[in-house]
């Protein structure tokens, strides 16, 4: 593990309060893939990021569970989307100015990357897998709730959308032409099954959603479409294929 990249850990545990005394463990939550690549490390955040990003699933789905015993599955479905979805990540990521703290290639660096969505969010739940390992449940759901609560509660009170619905009304109401869905991919067992759904625009992919079923996955990928408001507006002036 290099000094400067133990130094740059040990930097946003302190300053962020994160709770993880492994240094080894936050450096990987913190290494993009492309700078493992270019200093030809072994591991990088992306297993942990698939471990963050379960226990984050099921924090909030138990604490769903728990708190609204009036709500049916699709309506616990619908709220657990919006609260993990990846805009959701990329706030609680830039409340904790996560961005400055990754390890990213040059290229990446160049790019913008420290200020990328899907980076940010992919690294906090890359983070919340690492408070994970090194403090076990109880921390990281606590953790998890210290910044995602008030959004739990705000979105079951009625601050949010079936973004599906919300992104059909906005083109339709400027378009003939409406959003379809597609499922692009399926993975992992039958009774665990992940999809990833595609929303398309005259033949255009706008966007990719990860759930663990078909609905849900679709509901991400109108999310996203949803919070990218230079997208919106292009399909709203028809000028998305330009």
């Amino acid at each position: 593990m290099r000094s400067n990249d133990k130094r740059i850990a040990a930097a946003f545990l302190k300053e962020q309060s994160v709770p993880c005394q492994d240094l080894e463990l936050m450096v990987n939550a913190l290494t993009h893939p492309s700078y493992a690549q270019e200093s030809n490390l072994i591991t990088n955040n992306q297993r942990l990021e698939f471990l963050g990003d379960a226990v984050l699933n099921f924090v909030v789905a138990e604490y769903l569970y728990t708190h609204y015993p009036q709500l049916a599955e699709g309506e616990l479905t619908k709220i657990r989307a919006r609260v993990v979805c990846e805009p959701a990540l990329c706030k609680v990521a830039n409340q904790l100015n996560l961005g400055q703290y990754l390890l990213l290639g040059k290229g990446e660096e160049k790019s913008g990357g420290r200020h990328r969505q899907s980076i940010l969010a992919d690294a906090m739940e890359a983070v919340i897998g690492a408070v994970y390992l090194d403090q076990g449940y109880e921390t990281v759901r606590q953790f998890i709730l210290k910044h995602l609560e008030e959004d739990i509660q705000k979105t079951e009170a009625g601050d949010h959308y079936d973004y599906k619905s919300r992104l059909q009304e906005l083109v339709q109401g400027k378009n003939r032409d409406n959003v379809t869905y597609s499922i692009l991919q399926e993975t992992g067992p039958a009774h665990d099954r992940t999809f990833v759904a595609g929303v398309f625009y005259q033949d255009r992919l706008l966007a990719t959603g990860v759930g663990h079923s078909k609905k849900e996955a679709q509901q991400s990928a109108a999310c996203k479409v949803l919070s990218n408001k230079q997208l919106i507006n292009a399909i709203i002036a028809e000028k998305v294929n330009e």
